[in-house]
């Protein structure tokens, strides 16, 4: 085992992708410089069908590479997050089969670590949507979702109850997300509150400073597979290292 290096597995949607510097910048504060953030991540990413947002489509979470990527490195020291759980709801997947795509990435986790933090729903803010923010809010993220409020805010609460069920079966913490985290947006993290939220959820004590540099270069990181406008793009993924310490892959 490398016990000079940590790693951090991290999988889920939007809030991920733009949060990831904090995920980031926290693991590196918490456990030095030869961090390993190991993410499978994307606007609308879905963890059993493939997603698309704009003009890019990813496959689903359990189809990337990350699996083979944990089955091929060197053991490590491991944390895994289990976030932006819901996205397939808007894509009209049914309740337990979304839940079942969530329990194989635990399954698979495990394989490599029994440190593992499932974040549940942001319900008190899905709960207080309104049905014309719920419209806008649907335009833009799910525009060819036609599915009304309250199925929506329905099935919310199935799946959060599913996720706390998974998170007793497999012995780990489901996180609550703060109420306080969300704002106009229902779904996404506050771009001002992701240096408190994300080490919260991470489990560890938030970082000092914060690199705009090193946010764009990982938020415009290509994973090890898209498509762009039906075009396939292939990003062979080394480990992207940071200047500030770390290393990077993302699928």
């Amino acid at each position: 085992m490398a016990d000079d290096i940590r790693r951090v597995v991290a999988l889920g949607a939007s809030n991920l992708t733009r949060g990831l510097q904090a995920v980031v910048a926290a693991a590196r504060a918490a456990w030095g410089p030869g961090v390993e953030i190991v993410a499978a991540l994307g606007h609308g990413r879905a963890y059993g069908v493939e997603s698309a947002f704009l003009a890019r489509r990813l496959p689903a979470i359990l189809d990337s590479g990350l699996w083979r990527h944990l089955e091929t490195a060197p053991p490590a020291p491991t944390r895994a997050l289990v976030t932006d759980v819901g996205n397939e709801i808007l894509y009209g997947i049914p309740v337990e089969r979304l839940l079942g795509w969530v329990d194989e990435a635990m399954g698979r986790l495990e394989r490599h670590t029994g440190d593992i933090v499932i974040a549940g729903l942001p319900l008190d803010s899905i709960r207080s949507l309104s049905p014309s923010r719920y419209r806008a809010f649907r335009a833009v993220f799910a525009p060819s979702c036609r599915m009304r409020l309250h199925v929506v805010q329905e099935r919310a609460e199935l799946v959060n109850a599913g996720l706390a069920e998974l998170a007793a079966a497999h012995r780990v913490p489901l996180f609550q997300l703060e109420p306080s985290w969300y704002g106009i947006d229902p779904i996404h993290i506050k771009p001002a509150l992701w240096r408190t939220a994300w080490p919260k959820i991470l489990g560890v004590e938030p970082a000092g400073g914060r690199s705009a540099m090193e946010a764009v270069r990982l938020y415009l990181m290509r994973p090890e597979r898209q498509w762009l406008c039906d075009v396939e793009q292939v990003t062979p993924q080394e480990g992207t290292r940071l200047r500030g310490g770390g290393r990077v892959w993302l699928y």
